[in-house]
């Protein structure tokens, strides 16, 4: 954060109180000149000054930091990737140079865009409706976007939830060396809130895996559920009951528009608080870096799922005892995303499919198998990425299954602390998948998985001549 692009945001700031450069310098203890060659980016910003414009301007430092500002401009690369903006030969250097000229314009841009894409998406439907039946259909925002940005402004890691978890396990001594977790939390919850736990038949569940009834002080778990997904769901409940407060203040500083994205949003954030209490902090932190990230070796160290444990590993983000900075994405075999999460400066589509060639969509060729992928995106960018297949059913031979992949990747920087780098070639960028964020932000032209045309290259067609594919160029 001392060099580049800071001089402008700070003279924004600047403006935006109605200060001279005299003015502000003074505040600051330098002289005008020198913030005069910090606004013209001709002298870094240093730390003690940054932490001076936090204290003034009661900034959030998290903002200011380069990953921010990258993801900013992916997400915007992918909005003027939409065909209606070709006749305006927007390049990419544009839409940098907005990011960092007027950064808060282009923060409300992908908002803008979003509004406008469901507005399209909405009459689209009205459309269909009306002409079968007249009537005009209620489309809902979608929460589950607005409680991943939430989590990603956290860089998904909630101190104060990991000190109530801590709480939680001192109380009911769970540790490694105690296997009957499941009894424990049994116990501490009727100990603290005189819950009763009963495991009751699928039929009589009625489609639910757990249902908690306040007025009787029971709470009734599926047979269906596997035993760690037994512990997660007495743990979530603990956590809803032992610590409400702390989670409506939490949702409360999302600061979320509908009252579907707070109740997703506390969920979440039960989920994270169950995920601490049976993964401790230090002990998942110590137990990765001995395992080198051996995602499997740590499920059933810790008694949880693929899909936790990886989870899990995304929230070390600690002060002074980070782990390494994941990125994570779930899909479903249609590419939808479900779930993402990004501290490695990876991005990923927001409007529209993602890469084919992400190794999170051929985890679905070989279901269970974990398939490992070092990829480098257009700007040169490298990244390791296990990913595998997870699998949901009600436990009944005639009810359908639920199969996604999950995906948690780094920056190959840090692809040396995983298992998954062994045998691979990190030095060569040749051996890498090259891969994008979407095909219409997306460079290569030399694609044969390419489903559109880029954004920046006319799209030509000789009925003459064939490439790779439709949209590749050939001479």
């Amino acid at each position: 954060m001392t060099t580049g692009h800071m001089g402008r945001k700070i003279r924004g700031i600047r403006r935006r109180a109605g200060l001279t450069q005299a003015k502000l310098a003074e505040q600051l203890g330098i002289s005008s000149s020198y913030l005069n060659l910090i606004e013209n980016n001709r002298r870094p910003l240093t730390a003690p000054l940054l932490i001076k414009l936090a204290e003034l301007f009661d900034l959030e430092l998290k903002s200011w930091s380069d990953g921010n500002e990258n993801r900013l401009l992916a997400e915007l690369l992918e909005v003027f990737g939409d065909p209606m903006f070709e006749s305006y030969g927007l390049t990419n250097a544009d839409i940098q140079e907005l990011t960092q000229a007027v950064p808060s314009v282009a923060q409300a841009l992908p908002v803008l865009y979003q509004a406008f894409r469901q507005t399209r998406e909405a009459l689209a439907d009205i459309e269909g409706t009306l002409d079968d039946t007249g009537t005009l259909p209620y489309r809902a925002l979608l929460p589950s976007e607005q409680v991943s940005d939430a989590l990603q402004r956290n860089m998904n890691h909630f101190p104060d939830l990991e000190d109530a978890a801590d709480e939680l396990r001192k109380s009911t001594t769970l540790d490694r060396d105690r296997p009957d977790t499941f009894g424990l939390l049994v116990h501490e919850l009727h100990r603290r809130h005189n819950v009763t736990v009963l495991l009751r038949p699928r039929d009589e569940m009625q489609g639910a895996v757990r249902r908690y009834s306040p007025d009787r002080g029971v709470l009734a778990l599926s047979e269906v559920l596997l035993p760690q997904s037994r512990n997660f769901q007495l743990a979530h409940v603990i956590g809803l009951l032992s610590h409400s407060d702390l989670l409506d203040a939490l949702v409360a500083q999302s600061q979320l528009s509908t009252e579907e994205a707070n109740n997703l949003c506390r969920v979440a954030l039960a989920n994270y608080l169950a995920a601490a209490v049976l993964m401790p902090y230090d002990g998942v932190l110590s137990a990765a870096r001995q395992e080198r990230y051996d995602l499997e070796v740590l499920a059933r160290r810790f008694g949880v799922g693929f899909e936790q444990i990886c989870h899990r590993l995304t929230t070390l983000q600690r002060p002074g005892s980070r782990g390494v900075p994941f990125h994570l994405v779930r899909i479903d075999i249609s590419g939808n995303i479900s779930k993402r999460f990004s501290a490695s400066g990876l991005h990923f589509a927001r409007f529209s499919a993602s890469c084919p060639l992400w190794n999170v969509h051929a985890a679905f060729h070989i279901p269970g198998q974990i398939r490992v992928q070092v990829s480098q995106m257009p700007d040169g960018g490298r990244f390791l990425c296990a990913a595998r297949t997870v699998q949901r059913s009600s436990g009944s031979f005639n009810a359908p299954f639920a199969l996604q992949s999950i995906a948690m990747g780094c920056a190959v920087e840090h692809a040396r602390e995983l298992v998954y780098s062994d045998g691979l070639d990190l030095d060569n960028p040749d051996t890498a998948v090259p891969t994008g964020i979407t095909c219409r932000v997306c460079e290569r032209t030399d694609c044969e998985q390419r489903a559109f045309p880029p954004l920046h290259n006319p799209l030509t067609v000789d009925e003459n001549v064939r490439g790779i594919s439709l949209y590749a160029p050939v001479k």
